[in-house]
This record gives C-alpha cells, structure tokens and sequence, in this order.
C-alpha cells in the first residue's frame, strides 16, 4: 500500500472509532469487524500487557490467558511502546473510577 493512503486511512479508522459513542458501540464494531480469531488474538495481546505491568508472573498469566512465551514476550516489548503505556493509562483510569464509584455508592447506601 501506499505509505501516503496508508497512513490517512489510519487517520479515518481512527476517526472513525473515535466517533463512536460508548463501549457498546466499540464492542459492536469490534466484534463485527474482527473474527472470533482475530478478536481474541488483539484482546489477549493488550491483556498480557496489563497484567505484566500489574506484576502478574508468567505463569500465572499462561494459565490463566492461554498465553505462550512468545505471546508474553512481544507483550512484554510492547510494554515500552508510547501507544500501548497509553492505552494501558486508560485502563487503570477506568479500573480507578470503577472502585471510586463502588465505594461512593456504599457510603451513600450507609447514610
């Protein structure tokens, strides 16, 4: 492909995913765009790097993501990539106001 339309049809899919409204959307698109394979193959690779960056043992992620060396070894690179160290920023954000949100709603049940 064209290193010039390649890279302004990143711009677009990007655009794109951006422009969709919530998770729900987002999961929609994935899982129609995406086959079951594929799907899986992209939420394990950003998994595996989650879980490396919360210091979970390569063992326990073998057995628990399916994950091979080799699987937990590209994610242990990817680790060091500027797009990934954000994604993953985003997730532990979400993980945060999650358990923020939890434990707001019992105080205000005690009250």
């Amino acid at each position: 492909m064209n290193p010039s339309l390649k890279r302004q049809l990143l711009k677009t899919f990007a655009q794109m995913i951006d422009d969709l409204k919530d998770p729900k959307e987002v999961e929609s698109f994935l899982t129609d765009f995406f086959d079951e394979d594929e799907l899986e193959k992209y939420i394990k690779r950003i998994s595996i790097a989650y879980w490396l960056k919360k210091g979970r043992d390569q063992e326990n992620i073998k057995r628990n993501l399916s994950a091979t060396s080799k699987e937990i070894t590209e994610a242990e690179k990817s680790l060091k990539k500027e797009g990934i160290k954000l994604a993953l920023k985003k997730i532990e954000a979400e993980e945060w106001a999650n358990v923020w949100s939890e434990k707001i709603k019992r105080f205000t049940k005690k009250k």
